[in-house]
């Protein structure tokens, strides 16, 4: 009875580990810096937004570790010798979430509504296409109005994100509340600043590559409690460590930090056009702007806040990026000549300006150091401190005279530049218009040689960066830090965190 019982008793705890195997699910939890904005690809606006994007919803092409462009829903591209048209090859047998078909009519619809629907706010990215045309069931064509370099790189990023027909008519303005895409998980629910769930998709395309079952997104704006999560396991990797932090991750054995300078830039936008308050000194008067930027020291704002970490820079491009125009150096701060300015341009001092915010520690404490710099020039900086989404709309109102921006940045440099430089561009929130500038941006778009681009840039830095509406800072360096847990990470220079090849010990 002795040996019966035990056996019977063995039986039964192999039955329940293997029922538990059965069941037990693995769950990648990501600390967030913020908490995103609409979850539609047409409408989504934000860099954490991006993040959640790159688990839900395939591109058409996606780039790599090297900023090489590679195929993800599309097998292949071709562009006519005229460049006025360009062949996209899909890939078979893709579904939706929904089950519907990922074809070249779905393709279409998915461009089409970028390029055209009211809410979109990518239709620069694709102001170039003219028309997109179902070849056969796997093969679109897009009809361009006239050559343009930079389309293969946007359909590296939103402007490529294809959503299900069906679910998009259905949802109309609300598909973000529940996005419908063909990536390797499924929306499952979103709780506003809390949390955002997907599953996996089991009937991905590339289903062979996705390890995990569940992604749970968490926006945890403090970034010392999204660190303090990650050590004690709440979490298995945030985004944007600070770089006040890179000791203490490098210090814990169980911590991996990931490292690379990032694609994109962090700034100022300047309101020179956008309502009342880009109809002052500030806004109207590039010499009050220009004094502005003399009393900034960017070395001192890296060292301070970043512990010279990150990458001090003048431009929409870093100074190691082959398209920076070395003719047109990091400026030193020169509190004499910035009180010249304003003497010269004939304003009172101090000259008063709403400086909005969005809130974080790093954020925070680079706006007090501007104001403290800029307030020995004759400025009194009054700053003004939201949440993230709330700045976004108030940048987009114009309540505001200097916005802290940030700018996840592109691999091609018109992806940095045209969608905050260019007239009515669906980020251009200071209002500025310059025929010129647009012209040149026209050039550098139709041009195939990077030497003659660069041309084309150069005269465009020429005129904005003397009266233009950025004041670009720096640039970050993209800091991951994740668990022990986590295997197959890669860094990207774009910083966002692709899912698939990740596992979980």
């Amino acid at each position: 009875m002795t040996e019966k019982f035990r056996s019977l008793a063995l039986a039964l705890l192999l039955s329940l580990a293997a029922g538990g195997a059965a069941v037990a699910q693995t769950n990648l939890r990501v600390g967030l810096a913020e908490d995103p904005d609409i979850l539609d690809p047409s409408m989504a606006r934000t860099y954490v937004g991006r993040i959640v994007f790159a688990s839900i919803c395939d591109k058409l092409f996606d780039i790599d570790e090297k900023l090489n462009i590679v195929p993800q829903l599309a097998l292949s591209q071709e562009t006519s010798a005229d460049g006025m048209t360009m062949t996209i090859k899909l890939r078979p047998g893709v579904k939706f979430h929904d089950g519907e078909p990922m074809d070249a009519t779905a393709a279409k619809y998915s461009l089409d509504r970028h390029l055209s629907w009211k809410q979109s706010v990518r239709k620069s990215e694709l102001s170039s296409v003219d028309s997109v045309e179902v070849v056969d069931p796997l093969t679109i064509k897009l009809h361009l109005k006239a050559p343009f370099s930079p389309l293969l790189s946007q359909l590296t990023d939103r402007a490529g994100m294809m959503v299900s027909p069906k679910a998009a008519e259905a949802e109309g303005d609300k598909f973000g509340l529940h996005p419908v895409c063909a990536g390797p998980y499924k929306f499952v629910e979103r709780v506003q600043q809390d949390r955002i769930v997907v599953e996996k998709f089991a009937d991905y395309w590339n289903k062979d590559q996705v390890f995990i079952d569940k992604i749970t997104y968490l926006p945890i704006v403090d970034g010392t409690v999204r660190l303090a999560n990650l050590k004690s396991g709440g979490l298995d990797l945030i985004e944007r460590l600070l770089a006040t932090d890179i000791k203490s991750v490098r210090d814990t054995p169980k911590l991996k930090l990931s490292k690379a300078v990032s694609l994109g830039y962090f700034g100022l936008l300047m309101n020179v056009g956008n309502g009342p308050k880009g109809n002052t000194p500030f806004g109207k008067d590039a010499r009050v702007r220009q004094a502005f930027e003399l009393s900034i020291d960017r070395e001192a704002i890296n060292q301070v806040v970043f512990n010279g970490e990150f990458v001090a820079g003048n431009q929409w491009v870093s100074p190691q990026n082959s398209y920076y125009q070395e003719k047109f150096p990091i400026p030193k701060r020169d509190v004499a000549k910035a009180k010249a300015l304003l003497k010269d341009a004939g304003v009172t001092t101090p000259v008063t300006l709403d400086f909005l915010v969005p809130n974080g520690p790093e954020n925070r404490a680079v706006a007090e150091i501007i104001q403290s710099m800029a307030a020995e020039a004759g400025f009194d900086v009054k700053i003004r401190v939201t949440e993230f989404a709330t700045s976004i709309k108030s940048a987009e109102d114009g309540d505001y005279q200097l916005y802290e921006f940030g700018w996840s940045g592109r691999a091609d440099p018109d992806g940095n530049s045209f969608i905050i430089q260019a007239c009515k561009a669906s980020l251009n929130y200071a209002g500025y218009c310059d025929k010129d500038v647009d012209a040149w941006h026209l050039e550098a778009r139709t041009k195939t040689d990077p030497a003659e681009r660069k041309k084309a840039y150069e005269k465009i830095t020429a005129k904005v960066l003397a009266d233009g509406d950025f004041l670009f800072l720096y640039h970050p360096q993209v800091l991951i830090a994740y668990t022990d847990r986590v295997e197959g990470y890669k860094p990207m220079p774009d910083g966002l965190v692709r899912v698939i090849g990740l596992k979980l010990k």
